[in-house]
């Protein structure tokens, strides 16, 4: 039987076709150990002995979910973020509740909702922000949910998914994880409110919550554009940008008890947005200023001269990363300086080459293999000018070329943005 055709039953949930296939979705994410320690590696082995014991416990409505492990992760502009690790067994179950949960709720969301959905992507909601702006909205009203992950109401919530979801086992279960609890420095600490982040049930349940929202905005008949917790509405005047301002945040607090940052929430010209790490300059999308100096600062941390790794690793980790953005990014418009970019990199993997080579003798001997002329390989391998300084000269242009870099594997952030946009 299709997940798609499962009632959202417990029964369903625990069928082993669905438990596998949850199973392999969480063997595939990875992720961290929770508060047990027990890594994806040694779950199947855990299963084997445990799994009927706890489907057991799960059908007699006596299992215990173990509190999730908090972690406090720094953030560039400041702060902390709160991530949730629940244990393995906790992720597969959770996804196992997902998998049958939302083909229930996703096709009853808005059209303008486009987070932790099949077959979206914030990509798409930023394509579609930059289009209400070509079609005359101006004004953006930005409102900013004040911590949304650790201040859903639970009852508010519960009530929600009580709507479509009748059998009671199922609910209780769904009730266990909200009240789980988390542990933060060997700590337990109760959850009253709130919905962890990093739970494979937290996306799905944020959004049957969110939805309340996108249902009064769409009553309201504005054009708005939302993924999970960041949502922007387009209008056509700053005065009616006002006027939604304080109607909405009156709305998020009477009706789903959520407080709004008033700090961060703004009334602005739609060019001046900043959704998801792109703007909308004219009729362009385009990355951010933020974004752009994360792309160097992460490039530069990964070709670092001491970081101390074999080439090819390094070309390895770089080209993880290049991908990971450019397939994130790649939309934007941006080519010149995607050209200068990979300029700059590839003279910094130079330097690398350099300072590895060490001696003057072994510097002649790879730029000469490499192609370069004798007297000009021996010329700079004796040179006492800084790596930087001999990352531009004939010499070690003329050894490591452009097209070197490339046989190494080396990807290019100006080939796989010419490829996203004109595909052959």
């Amino acid at each position: 039987m299709e997940t798609s055709s499962l009632k959202p039953t417990l029964e369903n949930v625990l069928k082993s076709n669905n438990v596998k296939r949850a199973w392999q979705r969480v063997k595939r994410n990875h992720g961290a150990c929770g508060v047990d320690g027990m890594t994806t590696e040694e779950f199947p082995e855990y299963a084997r002995k445990n799994w009927k014991e706890v489907r057991l416990q799960l059908e007699e409505n006596k299992y215990l979910p173990a509190p999730v492990l908090r972690v406090l992760i720094p953030k560039r502009s400041g702060g902390k973020r709160a991530l949730g690790i629940p244990t393995v067994v906790d992720r597969v179950i959770q996804q196992a509740i997902a998998q049958v949960l939302t083909p229930v709720f996703d096709p009853c969301f808005s059209e303008s909702s486009f987070g932790f959905r099949p077959e979206r992507s914030a990509q798409d909601a930023a394509r579609k922000v930059s289009e209400l702006k070509v079609q005359g909205y101006r004004i953006a009203v930005e409102i900013d949910l004040e911590k949304f992950f650790d201040n859903v109401n639970h009852d508010i919530l519960m009530h929600l998914v009580a709507k479509k979801v009748r059998d009671k086992p199922l609910l209780k279960l769904i009730g266990k994880y909200l009240r789980a609890g988390v542990q933060l420095d060997g700590v337990k600490q109760p959850t009253k409110i709130g919905v962890p982040q990093g739970g494979p049930l937290s996306p799905l349940l944020s959004n049957i919550v969110l939805d309340v929202l996108d249902k009064e905005l769409e009553a309201r008949e504005h054009k708005f554009v939302r993924y999970a917790d960041d949502f922007v509405i387009l209008v056509k005047s700053e005065r009616a940008g006002t006027r939604v301002q304080a109607s909405i945040t009156r709305f998020l607090a009477k009706r789903l008890k959520l407080p709004v940052n008033q700090e961060k929430s703004k009334v602005i010209k739609a060019q001046e947005v900043e959704f998801l790490g792109f703007t909308f300059r004219g009729n362009k999308l385009q990355w951010t200023k933020d974004a752009f100096q994360e792309l160097k600062y992460n490039l530069k941390r990964l070709s670092s001269r001491s970081w101390g790794v074999s080439f090819n690793y390094l070309i390895l980790k770089l080209n993880e990363y290049i991908r990971g953005w450019t397939n994130y990014f790649g939309i934007a418009q941006g080519y010149q300086v995607l050209v200068e970019v990979d300029s700059w990199l590839r003279r910094r993997l130079r330097c690398c080459l350099w300072k590895q080579w060490r001696y003057a003798r072994t510097k002649v001997r790879e730029l000469i293999k490499l192609g370069t002329n004798v007297k000009l390989a021996i010329r700079h391998a004796m040179s006492r000018k800084s790596y930087w300084r001999l990352s531009k000269t004939l010499a070690t242009h003329s050894g490591l070329t452009n097209k070197w870099f490339e046989q190494q594997g080396l990807c290019s952030l100006k080939t796989i943005w010419i490829q996203i946009h004109y595909p052959s």
